[in-house]
């Protein structure tokens, strides 16, 4: 494609997709608020989604009840509206990202363990991170600043919302790292190992992968499609594994954790790797489980028959 086409391209998408860039624009004006009047229009939202849109409370209801049978109903309405004061927090802070300021990132977020996730990297030509939907996800892509080598974040790429999906991307690169679409990030990934240039791949990896997949295992109390592409690579490259949480410190603050998962795949089987993976996630969801996004159709398909689950 000419250059020319590609720039009248971006030139008329505006008018094209009026609708959805005015959501931009209004996203760029929230993200460029102070955190005070941020964590105001939040605890507005919340009124907002739990009161009167009432946003996915059958699903995060069914959930909740799901991951924790023995707790009474009080239990998990009381749950659930904790969910919902988080969910407005985050989202709201996922927004801010865009202007987030290296001072700001200085105040409120911390690293631990990353001096031993860049060795051990820089050692093996690489390291596979694997996340989760937990706390403030989104602003671990500061990661890149505490590591010597590249950091990918595989991420889907948002459908027929082109406007939107550049928003975030630009979000997420602005501390140097390189997104990558979900269905690129073997090729790139071995693009760079093949290089010997050494890169920490990360994955939120417990995505809802689809009926058909091949990985399917006991995720709080139910049962869960994952898919195998982590674990995959993990294998071929018997590169390291890390797990990543972030621990909440306060409104607004998060300490990012990376233990050593696996650190020889290549000797262990999908399955063992995928069960370290999910006996991590639900240790530190049980431990404060309001931060985990509960309003995700996680559980939607059903395990195909003739499909074994994995023990």
């Amino acid at each position: 494609m000419s250059k020319k086409k590609i720039q009248n391209q971006k030139s008329s998408g505006f008018f094209s997709n009026p609708g959805k860039w005015t959501v931009v624009v209004l996203l760029k004006a929230i993200a460029l608020l102070p955190f005070g009047c941020l964590y105001f229009l939040s605890d507005v939202l919340y009124v907002v989604i739990k009161a009167l849109v009432k946003y996915r409370s059958n699903v995060i209801t069914e959930n909740l009840k799901h991951a924790f049978p023995e707790k009474s109903e009080n239990e998990i309405l009381i749950l659930r509206n904790k969910f919902y004061r988080y969910f407005c927090d985050v989202s709201l802070e996922s927004i801010k990202l865009y202007h987030l300021s290296e001072k700001q990132l200085q105040k409120r977020i911390t690293f631990s363990g990353t001096e031993e996730l860049d060795a051990m990297a820089k050692e093996r030509n690489g390291a596979i991170l694997l996340a989760f939907h937990y706390n403030n996800w989104e602003w671990s892509s500061a990661l890149q600043q505490q590591l010597t080598c590249r950091l990918l974040m595989v991420y889907n790429k948002m459908r027929d919302n082109a406007a939107m999906d550049d928003f975030l991307q630009n979000a997420r690169q602005k501390w140097g790292g390189e997104a990558v679409q979900m269905g690129r990030a073997a090729k790139v990934a071995f693009q760079y190992f093949g290089k010997t240039e050494p890169v920490v791949l990360g994955l939120i990896a417990d995505q809802s992968a689809l009926a058909s997949s091949q990985l399917w295992a006991m995720f709080m109390n139910r049962e869960a499609a994952f898919f195998a592409g982590p674990v995959k690579i993990a294998r071929k490259t018997n590169q390291p594994v890390f797990f990543q949480y972030a621990q909440k410190l306060g409104r607004g603050k998060y300490q990012y954790h990376y233990e050593l998962l696996v650190e020889e795949p290549a000797k262990m089987d999908d399955k063992e790797i995928l069960l370290r993976y999910i006996e991590k996630m639900e240790e530190v969801i049980k431990s404060n489980p309001e931060y985990y996004l509960w309003s995700h159709k996680r559980w939607k398909h059903k395990r195909p028959e003739g499909t074994a689950l994995i023990q």
